[in-house]
């Protein structure tokens, strides 16, 4: 899954966490915790970077239910019922969780099931007691935006230029060897294809809903993409790297 999912490799930059599992193997977010703190340990300045907030914040501040493993029989049998009998067996079970979901996970059959999973089956440890706990290291957040107009117009760019690299060949493969209801195969682009249209639409409504989510974090530097900015990220990072 390399065109899709926009897994760029420029030369001369070495990128950890890429190809580390098949499409038809669980991946989710304690296993990617893991992994990191794994590589974290042995960098001395690691740059993170992604677009998923709840994988960065679990990195950071791990939730006391990462480590609740699966119920793969529970699963099984949620899988089978729409996302409305999901969302009223949570509200059921504590109201509160599924009102703190965003919107977009209120109507994530996935998402859903994970969170009546945690509340039927809250056992296990707050997170593995192996883990380095990142508490100890500084973080220093950058976050880059633009006016919707220019994030949707490199959107569009960025959509044909995968289009053009073989993006809908490459769907067409994955779809002869995997199953359409895997998680990797809803993700954004996949579950659209063939229509592009619709695939460009999703990718900026996600952005709308990743500027949301970051935007509630108050230690981010927001720089602006249409500006140039190299020089101000190099003061201020010698600036905070100076006090440490």
């Amino acid at each position: 899954m390399d065109i899709v999912t926009g897994k760029d490799r420029p030369k001369g930059v070495k990128i950890h966490g890429l190809d580390l599992v098949k499409p038809d193997e669980e991946f989710s977010v304690a296993p990617f915790v893991k992994y990191a703190h794994s590589l974290i340990n042995q960098i001395r300045f690691p740059i993170i970077v992604g677009g998923t907030g709840l994988y960065l914040d679990s990195l950071i501040n791990p939730p006391k239910t990462l480590s609740i493993k699966p119920n793969w029989e529970l699963r099984k049998k949620l899988e089978q019922r729409s996302a409305k009998q999901l969302q009223s067996m949570l509200k059921k079970l504590d109201l509160a969780r599924f009102q703190h979901m965003n919107h977009s996970d209120q109507f994530n059959p996935r998402r859903l099931i994970r969170a009546i999973e945690i509340e039927k089956f809250p056992q296990g440890p707050a997170f593995p007691s192996e883990r380095t706990d990142l508490n100890q290291f500084d973080v220093f957040w950058f976050g880059l935006t633009a006016k919707k107009e220019i994030l949707d117009q490199r959107i569009v760019k960025r959509v044909k230029q995968r289009v053009k690299a073989g993006a809908v060949k490459e769907w067409q493969g994955l779809k002869t060897k995997y199953r359409p209801n895997l998680p990797s195969m809803s993700a954004i682009g996949y579950r659209q294809l063939p229509d592009i249209a619709a695939w460009i639409k999703a990718e900026q409504q996600y952005s709308r809903r990743q500027l949301t989510w970051f935007q509630a974090n108050p230690d981010i530097h927001w720089l602006d993409i249409a500006k140039p900015f190299p020089n101000k990220v190099a003061k201020l990072i010698k600036a905070w790297y100076n006090k440490k």
